[in-house]
């Protein structure tokens, strides 16, 4: 019996970061087709309207029958907008910035979220970054330097749209700390696919192309269920392994990234982006080992003050 317990237990982590490996491959073929989509002369906000229509389609088939309206219904409906919003204007810039940029360019750029949401958390979440986390900050925003070279000749200023891709992530991230909890993966799931959609369907349908391809049709329909999908595996992730261990998945992203990009664009990655990449990768591995070990010192000290007062 305690033989197969302990198999179990010990197979569960290999489970969680196996979906979180799935999750992020579904979000690197998201935005593969976007950027597909975009050069193939289809607006980026048309493809971002898709991706949030047919997520919330999925929404409706898998949550309407079982929870009827009350999917509409939010405890902090004012909070599930903003981040609603945030996610769509992150999107949106990203969509917009792969037309001109390289995938491995707009994901580096993105990696480094965790460094703004660090910064983001210090107003916002009233938590406390000691100095060794800001100079963590500090080195892995010089990555992204490196990547953008804003002293180079060929500097281009689509970069602002992927760093405007990252702002509105990292609130997104934030957001969804200060949300955690209080509505139900439902609800949550119906604001974040179904706020983008009321907001650019009236533009949408002013810009609209309609796609000159089969190939197109299925690529605009995949992105959503796509969304849909790698966020559902995501949370499911969670429930095997803690979020401390599955964090470091993310980078995954910049493997699968790069060899769709090599693949079907050609775009081969330059020495200062990997340089960039590695460092932005090492200062994010280490913002999450220190918020990590912070954790485990709090969880002792809180087991500490529980056992004094038994």
């Amino acid at each position: 019996m305690s033989s197969v317990t302990s198999k179990t237990e010990n197979a569960t982590p290999t489970v969680g970061l196996s979906l979180m490996l799935i999750a992020f491959l579904c979000f690197a073929i998201m935005d593969t087709s976007a950027k597909w989509l975009v050069m193939a002369a289809i607006p980026s906000l048309q493809v971002a309207f898709l991706r949030y229509f047919v997520h919330l389609l999925w929404v409706l088939i898998l949550y309407l029958p079982r929870n009827g309206f009350s999917i509409t219904q939010s405890k902090i409906p004012k909070l599930q907008i903003l981040r609603a919003v945030l996610l769509f204007s992150g999107t949106a810039f990203n969509f917009t910035a792969l037309k001109y940029l390289p995938l491995t360019t707009t994901v580096a750029i993105f990696f480094a979220a965790p460094m703004v949401v660090c910064l983001l958390s210090i107003p916002i979440l009233k938590e406390r970054v000691g100095l060794k986390r800001f100079a963590a900050i500090f080195v892995g925003f010089i990555g992204v330097l490196i990547i953008v070279e804003p002293w180079g000749e060929t500097f281009d200023y689509h970069i602002f749209l992927a760093v405007g891709a990252l702002l509105g992530a990292s609130g997104y991230f934030v957001m969804s700390r200060v949300v955690a909890g209080i509505d139900s993966n439902a609800v949550t799931q119906f604001y974040c696919a179904g706020i983008p959609t009321l907001i650019l369907a009236p533009i949408v349908l002013s810009i609209w192309e309609w796609p000159d391809s089969s190939l197109n049709w299925g690529l605009l329909i995949l992105i959503g269920s796509l969304g849909m999908l790698g966020h559902s595996v995501l949370t499911l992730a969670h429930r095997y392994a803690e979020a401390s261990v599955l964090a470091p998945t993310v980078y995954s992203q910049i493997i699968y990234i790069t060899l769709f990009s090599w693949i079907i664009f050609n775009d081969v990655p330059t020495v200062s982006t990997a340089i960039g990449i590695g460092i932005i990768i090492a200062s994010g591995v280490y913002i999450w080992w220190r918020e990590r070990e912070l954790q485990i010192q709090r969880d002792l000290a809180l087991d500490a003050a529980v056992h004094i007062v038994r």
